[in-house]
């Protein structure tokens, strides 16, 4: 048997690929068969590139600012009228403590980043596949979007509009031949809780699921068309739970694993 051409491949999308689980979701796609597009705002983004480059794929690393719409187009044009296969919508980030002792900066930076940049992308990409009646969507939500996040208030709240967001759009591209499944990942073993100045709570220190894990049971959604997937046992239960339990007595819940000083030593 030859080898499959680039010509040939399927062509995936990953954003926040340099790190975490968006480099693992990365590899479940090289590992299948597919050419990438990774992008992050970070020259790391190179590395995972070189280290992706195997299996005969081409792997093209574009190292772009997603929270801002020229970002996205500069991500976007990279495809050169290829068509996208998948896009894998995983850029994040996320911010702790207070609300009113965090900068208006990091505060738009983060909802610019979670929302803003990963709705434009996924609204040119969606259209593209609609129109050609063929591709996959996978969106990173979270667990963390399922309740009020004490001392991370607005990451939390940008994981409830995307985990909304993905079934709301998942109904409307039904019978489109383009489906939509939504990431829900509890707290993994990423650089996330460093960057998110998050190492002092008990969430930062506790231990995590695996990105690898978290990214395989995503990529194994995605290819059954799945419109959604809790990873890890404990986050299951926490999903179920943030059902029935009244909203402020979840909110305090997460005071004691995201507050300043809760650090487990």
């Amino acid at each position: 048997m030859g080898t499959v051409t680039t010509e040939t491949r399927p062509l995936a999308i990953v954003t926040g690929a340099s790190t975490g689980i968006g480099y693992e979701l990365a590899r479940c796609a090289v590992e299948n068969g597919y050419d990438l597009i990774i992008a992050a705002d970070e020259p790391a983004i190179h590395t995972a590139a070189a280290k992706l480059s195997t299996k005969g794929a081409r792997v093209l690393p574009i190292e772009a600012d997603l929270a801002t719409p020229d970002g996205c187009e500069k991500l976007y044009a990279a495809a050169q009228g290829r068509p996208v296969s998948i896009l894998m919508a995983n850029a994040g980030r996320g911010l702790g403590h207070a609300f009113i002792d965090q900068s208006w900066a990091d505060i738009q930076r983060v909802i610019d980043t979670n929302i803003t940049g990963t709705l434009y992308l996924i609204h040119k990409v969606a259209r593209d596949m609609k129109n050609r009646g063929d591709g996959k969507i996978l969106i990173t939500g979270s667990i963390a979007g399922l309740m009020p996040g004490t001392f991370q208030a607005v990451y939390n709240g940008t994981k409830a509009l995307l985990d909304s967001f993905s079934f709301a759009l998942r109904a409307e591209l039904k019978d489109s031949g383009v489906t939509v499944t939504c990431l829900m990942p509890g707290a993994t073993e990423t650089e996330f809780f460093e960057r998110a100045d998050l190492m002092d709570t008990k969430v930062g220190t506790q231990k995590k699921d695996s990105a690898a894990d978290v990214a395989k049971s995503g990529w194994d959604a995605l290819m059954n068309n799945e419109g959604e997937v809790v990873t890890g046992w404990n986050n299951k239960l926490r999903a179920a739970i943030s059902h029935i339990v009244p909203q402020g007595v979840l909110a305090e819940q997460h005071r004691k694993m995201a507050a300043p000083g809760t650090a487990e030593h």
